[in-house]
C-alpha cells in the first residue's frame, strides 16, 4: 500500500497527539496492530445482554414483562444522558437546549407508544398468576425515573401537592425528601404505614437521590431553562419543547401505565393490589397528583385540568 500525503499527515498528527502525552506513537501502533477486530456482538456484549432474562416462574410471558422493564431502563439511561449534558453546560444556547430536551422527548414518546407491548403482550391469566413471584418488587423502585424527576424541575414541585404550599420556603433537601410525592404511592392504604416496597426502596437509594437532588439544586432542566438568554426563554421553539417534555414524563408516561394496571389488575367492583402494594388507583391518575415540571409555563385553567382530557380518551 502506498503512503499517501494523507496517511503521512495522519500519523504527523497521532505522533504529535501522543507526544504531548509524553507516549511513544510506535507502542500505540503495535498495540492497533495485535488489536482483535471489534465485532457487534462484543462491542455491544450482546450475550451477556441476552443472558440477564432469569425468569422466577416457567410463564413464558413473564420473559416479556423482564425484558420491556429492561429496555425501559435503557431508555431512562439515555434520557439521564441528556439531562447530565444539559446541567454541565454553563453557556447554554436556545439550540442546544431545544436540541437536548427533544431527544428525552423522543425516549419517552418511544416508551409511551411502546407501552402497547405491555398492555396488549402477556395473557391476563398468566401475568396475575407470575406476578406473585415478583413480591415486593415494583416498577414504582425504578431509581433512574426518580433521577429523572430530579433532573427535571425544581424539588418543591416533586412534593405531594398537599405539602407544596406549606414547604415553599424550605430549602433543606433531607426536609423536603420526606415529603416526596411517590413516597404516598407506597403507603399501605388502611394503616398509612410506608410498604416494605418503599422500605427496601430507600434503604438502597436515598442516599443517591439526596446527593443528586443537591446537584440539581442549579442544574436540573428548569434551571437550565432559566440560565437561557431573555429572548431563547421566550421562543416558542425552547416553550412547546418544555411543554411536550412535562406532558410526556408527567401525564402521557403514567396513563400509559394506568391503562395496563386497568387492563391487568382492574377485576370488577374490586381491584387487584399492585405487587408492591402501591395505590395505583390514586398514585398514577395525573390528575390527582397534579405532578407538574414547569407550572410557571402552563395556565391556571391548563393545570385545573391536568391529565383530564386523556383519561376521558382513554376511558370513553
Amino acid at each position: 500500500m502506498q503512503l499517501t500525503p494523507e496517511i503521512i499527515k495522519r500519523l504527523e498528527l497521532l505522533n504529535n497527539k501522543y507526544a504531548v502525552l509524553g507516549q511513544d506513537l510506535l507502542s500505540y501502533l503495535d498495540g492497533l496492530l495485535y488489536a482483535e477486530v471489534t465485532t457487534y456482538w462484543d462491542y455491544i456484549e450482546l450475550e451477556t445482554l441476552l443472558s440477564l432474562q432469569k425468569p422466577k416462574t416457567s410463564f413464558p410471558d413473564e420473559k416479556v414483562f423482564i425484558i420491556y422493564h429492561q429496555i425501559t431502563e435503557l431508555y431512562f439511561k439515555m434520557a439521564l444522558n441528556e439531562f447530565e449534558q444539559l446541567g454541565k453546560n454553563l453557556k447554554i444556547d436556545a439550540t442546544f437546549f431545544v436540541d437536548r430536551v427533544t431527544r428525552i422527548n423522543r425516549y419517552f414518546e418511544a416508551l409511551i407508544k411502546s407501552f402497547e407491548i405491555m398492555v396488549s403482550g402477556m395473557e391476563r391469566d398468566q401475568f396475575l398468576k407470575f406476578r406473585m413471584s415478583l413480591l415486593p418488587a415494583s416498577g414504582f423502585q425504578s431509581a433512574q425515573y426518580r433521577e429523572i424527576e430530579l433532573y427535571s424541575t425544581d424539588l418543591i414541585n416533586l412534593l405531594a401537592k398537599d405539602k407544596k404550599e406549606a414547604m415553599k420556603m424550605e430549602t433543606d433537601i433531607h426536609t423536603l425528601f420526606d415529603h416526596l410525592y411517590w413516597k404516598e404511592g407506597a403507603t399501605e392504604e388502611v394503616s398509612g404505614k410506608a410498604t416494605l416496597t418503599l422500605t427496601q426502596f430507600e434503604q438502597k437509594y436515598k442516599a443517591r437521590f439526596i446527593e443528586v437532588a443537591n446537584l440539581c439544586k442549579s442544574n436540573n432542566l428548569w434551571q437550565v431553562y432559566l440560565r437561557l438568554p431573555e429572548d431563547d426563554r421566550n421562543s416558542s421553539s425552547v416553550i412547546n419543547t418544555l411543554r411536550t417534555n412535562d406532558l410526556n414524563v408527567n401525564v402521557n408516561w403514567p396513563l400509559a401505565h394506568y391503562k395496563s394496571a386497568v387492563r391487568y389488575l382492574n377485576k370488577g367492583e374490586t381491584d387487584v393490589a399492585a405487587t408492591g402494594g402501591t395505590n395505583w388507583q390514586k398514585y398514577l391518575p395525573p390528575r390527582f397528583q397534579k405532578r407538574i415540571f414547569y407550572p410557571a409555563l402552563w395556565s391556571t385553567e391548563e393545570i385545573d385540568n391536568w391529565g383530564k382530557q386523556w383519561v376521558n380518551e382513554m376511558l370513553s
